[in-house]
């Protein structure tokens, strides 16, 4: 797996001379190889100039805490062989660099758009390829379409769904997203400028923290900026109550999407009870402001730690009361288990990430495969489990909030002798500090739906020649697809809450 990559790891900065360059097919060689010797790809995207056009993948080994990167030098027009056919978690990627490039996969078995935006960057190739607006048909008798969106009745952002239906059951389900692409990518090219933190903080509104520490971690790798102990562990209580008020928030919604509404009902609030101590963190519920370069944008001291202790407490408190009555009921039971089932040979095969996968037998957790932040310090252990269903996914969601409440609790309780006592932070970077030149470096953060990966390319002047972000929900969505096939169409709400997936995340 080491062989003809450069070995780096999560934030740690390399410079961009040390990355093996390939041309053309010999590129698509060095990742079959890696592939093969089951590598996961977290990102992989192109740098376009005037000269030629560069393609920088990126692969974990979650076993040694590794990352392998390796670059492609491509021609503008240039073809290579698509190796999706047989690795599917890099079908989107190339897809992805196809329609942003013009680099063709050859064999690509379904190259279609993955976003939309009003002018396409190639029209001509996009007019002669797989439209917008063709779907995969499954052909036979009694074989029907049900499409949904991309406009919804619900007040959610558009994306299209196509089922193709025999009665009711579900053959195969297509996802099309991308109808509002904002280019967020594109505007942070020559950053970072003053709005940057902001943009980042909406890649995914409900991911803000996540987002915004691995922007954060990165640009402090490239700065050589050094975070406080305390700053550091105020960041990690953060993601942990984004990941209770959204894992609570999902668990109430599958209670309401199989009629159960106790559950429904009183994980509303309770969702609203994580946001809280969230905002007595810093004054925003969705913690916008929390995280900035260099460490936290606000004081924190030992009387609101312990305000949030005691009101953490009373929290787990109602959120276990209120989710033990799913798993003690036999209807829910018998709408979660089985259903939407992926075995763990496919969740690995496409790449999935996070709860998703955990569910399914993977137990990759960035927290642990590639600490970061105060998780170097202190461990949380990763849940999971093996049946890969609806119930895996909501059980997963359940185990991972005791956790996250049980390591905010013991941290409070044992923080005042500990390294990050000393409340002595660095709230930011020097303005004039400048970013390190013609170097990349790579940022994994476990946000609540799984891996977020940043990899920041600088130029000459140490300003950003390129920002690849991937969304768990670029991994994921193909996960959703797959997880209905079989199925009864009426289990789609079902399914599709069971993921959660961002439609902004993935359509940056």
């Amino acid at each position: 797996m080491k062989t003809g990559f450069l070995r780096s790891s999560n934030n740690h900065t390399v410079k961009i001379t040390d990355i093996p360059v390939y041309t053309g097919n010999r590129f698509t060689e060095q990742l079959e190889k890696m592939l093969m010797d089951a590598g996961r790809l977290c990102s992989m995207f192109a740098v376009r100039s005037e000269k030629n056009i560069k393609v920088y993948a990126v692969f974990a080994d979650d076993l040694t805490a590794g990352l392998y990167i390796a670059c492609g030098e491509f021609q503008a027009g240039e073809r290579y062989p698509s190796l999706a056919a047989r690795y599917p978690q890099i079908q989107l990627f190339e897809r992805e660099i196809y329609e942003q490039t013009g680099l063709f996969p050859e064999n690509h078995p379904w190259l279609k758009p993955v976003r939309f935006p009003p002018e396409p960057l190639f029209p001509d190739l996009h007019a002669t390829r797989i439209g917008e607006t063709d779907y995969f048909r499954v052909e036979g008798e009694e074989i029907h379409q049900v499409a949904v969106g991309p406009v919804h009745a619900g007040i959610i952002e558009p994306g299209h769904f196509r089922f193709q239906c025999q009665g009711e059951t579900v053959f195969h389900l297509e996802i099309s997203l991308g109808y509002q692409h904002r280019g967020i990518e594109e505007h942070i090219k020559g950053g970072p400028y003053p709005v940057t933190p902001h943009q980042m903080e909406v890649v995914a509104g409900d991911t803000s923290i996540g987002h915004m520490t691995a922007y954060c971690r990165a640009i402090e790798s490239l700065s050589g900026c050094q975070v406080s102990p305390f700053a550091q562990r105020i960041r990690a209580f953060a993601l942990e109550l984004e990941r209770c008020a959204n894992h609570t928030g999902d668990l109430g919604a599958l209670a309401g999407d199989v009629g159960f509404l106790p559950t429904m009902s009183y994980c509303g609030r309770i969702r609203g009870d994580f946001l809280n101590l969230t905002a007595l963190l810093c004054g925003n519920r969705f913690g916008r402001g929390l995280v900035v370069p260099g460490g936290i944008g606000c004081t924190i001291d030992e009387q609101r730690e312990e305000e949030l202790a005691k009101r953490i407490a009373v929290v787990l408190a109602d959120f276990t009361s209120a989710t033990g009555l799913l798993w003690s009921t036999a209807s829910v039971a018998d709408r979660f288990e089985t259903t939407g089932s992926l075995t763990r040979e496919t969740a690995e095969s496409i790449g999935l990430v996070g709860p998703a996968a955990r569910a399914c037998g993977c137990v990759h957790d960035v927290r642990q495969d590639h600490p970061y932040g105060y998780y170097r310090y202190a461990h949380i252990p990763a849940s999971s489990c093996d049946t890969g269903d609806v119930f895996g996914r909501a059980h997963v969601r359940w185990q991972e909030v005791q956790a996250s409440v049980a390591f905010i609790l013991e941290e409070i309780a044992s923080a005042k002798n500990g390294p990050s006592a000393d409340r002595t932070a660095i709230f930011n970077i020097d303005p004039a500090m400048r970013l390190v030149s013609d170097s990349l470096t790579v940022s994994l953060v476990e946000g609540w739906r799984g891996e977020i990966c940043h990899v920041v390319v600088t130029d000459h002047q140490g300003r950003f020649a390129a920002y690849k972000i991937t969304d768990p929900s670029f991994h994921n969505w193909f996960g959703l697809a797959l997880a209905l096939r079989d199925q009864q169409i009426s289990d789609f709400p079902l399914c599709n809450k069971s993921f959660n997936l961002s439609y902004c995340g993935f359509d940056l």
